[in-house]
């Protein structure tokens, strides 16, 4: 059975946030809707709010600390991204911006992902099409069709004349799982592979 594997990534200050909770549902849809798949799952759950100062010093140093440079291989190496951040002044967090600026720009190449944003008014739900969309649009990625803001008024409570939270949740998990079907672009290629010399020999042999 094959493996997907799923970096979180959330940019949520307070504990708890919003963010994560978010991005925890999120997280736990699409782990259903690919095990529904036929995929097993292995989630990575990254707390960019534990990596404020690494971020910082990298910006300065030019060097990633072991902890950062150990989340940044875990994405690099992931098969699909949720990434979910709070709303500050129309766009995402500073934080947010700041880890997606010290990844590798071709690292995310091909990789599906899934947007999320949480703010404290439904003003800022433009912030999916206008702010993370062309991000990660820039960086090549597949993004799945529906992004997911969560407001106040979404948490415990289903909304009148249009879809729930979790409706809206079901339905940006199944198109994350429709873009982790099959081959996967974004993949890193297996290491090669070193064949002992008579293995070798006879594959030469087998090709005369």
């Amino acid at each position: 059975m094959e493996t997907r594997r799923l970096t979180i990534l959330s940019a949520g200050l307070g504990v708890p946030s919003s963010s994560r909770l978010l991005a925890d549902q999120l997280s736990a849809a699409a782990e259903r809707q690919l095990r529904a798949s036929g995929y097993e799952v292995a989630v990575d759950v990254v707390e960019l709010r534990d990596l404020a100062v690494d971020i910082a010093n990298n910006f300065v140093t030019g060097y990633a600390a072991p902890r950062l440079a150990q989340v940044i291989a875990g994405v690099e190496a992931s098969d699909g991204i949720i990434a979910v951040t709070p709303v500050f002044s129309a766009s995402y967090s500073g934080l947010f911006k700041s880890f997606m600026d010290v990844l590798d720009p071709k690292s995310l190449d091909g990789k599906a992902v899934l947007l999320g944003a949480t703010g404290g008014t439904d003003r800022h739900q433009m912030v999916l099409d206008y702010a993370l969309r062309p991000l990660f649009s820039y960086l090549r990625t597949r993004i799945a069709a529906t992004g997911v803001f969560a407001g106040p008024q979404d948490w415990g409570t289903a909304e009148e004349g249009g879809a729930s939270l979790a409706d809206r949740i079901e339905r940006a998990a199944a198109e994350l799982a429709r873009l982790l079907e099959g081959p996967q672009p974004g993949r890193k290629p297996a290491p090669l592979e070193s064949l002992p010399f008579e293995q070798l020999l006879a594959g030469i042999s087998g090709g005369r």
